[in-house]
């Protein structure tokens, strides 16, 4: 370790090596003993990696950078690496991105607002969290600052019978399959059913094979309505393999952004509320199966949910189940009260 005087600089100042990462500042001491124990506890402090030595942050844009390399060289999940680029779209248009990192506070960071629902908020906020905790771990910052998300509510609105009634003549293919098959299969619209491929159909036991999901639990077998089957023999008809959702570029799948764009035409079109996503027929689906059969297990594994408390996320409650309840009761009571 080297300690010196700068020219016209009344203080000693340290200049060492750690690991590769050279670090040199002042020591704000005019006497070498002083210095030199100074100087030893930036030492001790870099070789533990605790590292609280004088070097500036960045700032929020010159971190994405890294970030996003991060994002997309990581062994991240398609989906999640599609939300950290969301979140940071959403955060690169706010002024925060210029601010150094150390100098945004939990005050700076629940102040933002961004455009939609909760949901798109906090997509932009688990982003920076996630910079945050990422720019720690490249020593960068030395603290991490705890903000709090937006409190979101679960979706109300389902794609039932009445919305698909209203959507279908106005849809454009293939929104108009993917509609039914959302409805009567309960997938996941981007990670399973613009995947989906014909090797995985089973026609002659009338199930489809999903292999793409985030978990162990989400790769199952689905079975398939009359109406699903005869859909999916037209749109197949004369292949055996392949994408059943072929993009018009050679060898690729349908992708989210064309399916957007087709359902909010559609939506609009139909005059059917802002709330309503294309992911509420997956809820319908869960509601009313449920409803019929009265099995969460079969619900589950059909849905692919490893837990009671994922699944029941997707359970409306049926108003007329408990009306129909509450009638009967009275309904028994009036009975007995006739009959004494």
């Amino acid at each position: 370790m080297k300690l010196f005087r700068k020219p016209k600089s009344k203080f000693y100042w340290y200049d060492f090596m750690v690991r590769g990462q050279r670090y040199r500042g002042s020591t704000q001491e005019t006497k070498a003993t002083r210095a030199a124990k100074i100087a030893g506890l930036k030492l001790v402090a870099a070789l533990e990696g605790s590292d609280p030595l004088d070097r500036k942050a960045p700032t929020l844009r010159e971190c994405s950078s890294r970030f996003l390399e991060w994002v997309k060289t990581a062994r991240l999940e398609f989906d999640t690496q599609r939300y950290y680029r969301n979140g940071w779209r959403l955060l690169e248009t706010k002024s925060i991105t210029g601010m150094k990192m150390d100098r945004i506070t939990a005050d700076v960071a629940e102040a933002l607002r961004f455009p939609g629902s909760p949901a798109n908020s906090n997509n932009a906020l688990r982003t920076l969290r996630r910079m945050f905790s990422k720019a720690k771990e490249w020593k960068l910052i030395g603290h991490v600052p705890e903000f709090k998300l937006f409190k979101e509510e679960g979706r109300a609105l389902r794609l039932d019978d009445e919305a698909e009634r209203k959507l279908l003549p106005l849809s454009e293919q293939p929104l108009k399959d993917i509609i039914v098959l959302m409805r009567d299969t309960g997938m996941r619209n981007v990670r399973e059913l613009y995947r989906m491929r014909i090797e995985n159909i089973d026609w002659n036991n009338r199930v489809l094979f999903n292999p793409n999901s985030k978990t162990t639990k989400g790769r199952r077998f689905i079975p398939m309505s009359d109406r699903v089957l005869d859909l999916l023999m037209v749109r197949c008809a004369g292949r055996k393999e392949g994408w059943v959702f072929p993009s018009v570029r050679k060898g690729k799948h349908i992708g989210a952004a064309l399916m957007n764009r087709q359902w909010v035409k559609a939506r609009r079109a139909a005059g059917l509320p802002e709330g309503l996503v294309l992911y509420c027929a997956r809820h319908d689906f869960g509601t009313y199966v449920l409803s019929k059969t009265g099995n969460l297990k079969a619900v589950m594994d059909t849905m692919g949910h490893a837990d009671v408390k994922s699944a029941m996320t997707y359970q409306h409650p049926e108003l007329e189940i408990v009306r129909q309840a509450l009638n009967a009761r009275h309904t028994l009571r009036h009975t007995v009260a006739n009959v004494n």
